[in-house]
């Protein structure tokens, strides 16, 4: 397999079209890349590649151009390794070929499902923590690694129920199957404080439960509340700011794992990029706050 360009430790935000014209005039020259007093810049974009998997076109005049200037995650909602027929391969034939075309960081999918032979679902629907479920899911990692020539990272889900027949926590599904696939980790802290809400669960004993040495990217977003007679349920819809528990799980993981590439993402509700950067500068001071206190 092919060892790409890592992405850098520090924090980079979504890219999306209302920000295109900002990521480019905001980005680094000769003359300001070795500044500190300018304004704060991301150090790298992560995008949807199902938005570009079409030929040509501006999406693809306006990701070109940006890549030449930053470093690209691809995180892509498509794959579907979960499903039982195994993954979607047209999805993962245009993957390939966009990967070839953009030579990307990294490249990761979801714990998930969304389809079956017949069907196809605009939905992450999640998959029992069995044995079984663990192989097929293994497998289908290996088949998605073998066609991209790379390790991919597996993204910890946001759940609302749990299954009844689980025969191990989230956390053992995700160590094995990295051991199994030789996947990596994207690390959802967001989806730990949705899915501790909704299930009952411990968020802070689940942070402290993932082998910091697997993950390989983090994720930090915002989530809605929905208010029932029953309590509240969390969802995970990307839309507003980043809540203050998982800001405090954030610090917790990264003053024990280190410096990790950190996404800001915000997929509905998207707000002016300078909000963006705030959350991304934010991110970073934390980056260096854990460093310094690690180095004292």
């Amino acid at each position: 397999m092919t060892i790409p360009i890592p992405l850098p430790p520090s924090a980079g935000i979504g890219l999306k079209p209302q920000h295109y014209r900002d990521v480019l005039s905001h980005a680094p020259t000769e003359t300001t890349a070795s500044r500190d007093d300018g304004p704060f810049r991301p150090g790298w974009f992560e995008v949807h590649p199902q938005n570009y998997f079409c030929d040509g076109g501006p999406p693809h005049n306006w990701l070109t151009a940006i890549a030449e200037l930053h470093p690209l995650s691809f995180h892509s909602v498509g794959l579907s390794l979960g499903s039982a027929g195994g993954l979607n391969t047209e999805e993962l034939a245009a993957l390939v070929r966009l990967c070839d075309r953009y030579e990307p960081a990294m490249v990761s999918d979801h714990l998930s499902w969304s389809g079956t032979a017949n069907c196809r679902y605009p939905d992450l629907l999640p998959v029992p923590y069995t044995h079984e479920c663990l192989n097929h899911f293994a497998d289908q990692v290996g088949r998605a690694q073998d066609a991209l020539g790379r390790e991919i990272l597996v993204e910890n889900p946001s759940r609302y129920l749990a299954f009844s027949g689980d025969e191990m926590d989230e956390t053992q599904f995700l160590s094995a199957l990295c051991r199994k696939a030789g996947c990596g980790i994207l690390f959802d802290i967001n989806n730990i404080e949705v899915s501790a809400a909704n299930l009952g669960l411990d968020p802070w004993a689940m942070v402290d439960a993932v082998n910091a040495d697997l993950v390989g990217e983090i994720h930090l977003a915002g989530h809605a509340v929905e208010h029932h007679a029953d309590g509240a349920l969390l969802i995970d819809d990307h839309g507003s700011a980043i809540t203050e528990l998982t800001w405090q799980l954030f610090r917790r993981f990264i003053e024990r794992a280190g410096a990790k590439p950190v996404l800001i993402e915000w997929d509905t509700n998207i707000p002016d990029y300078a909000v963006l950067t705030g959350q991304a500068q934010k991110a970073g001071q934390i980056i260096r706050e854990a460093e310094m206190r690690n180095a004292a």
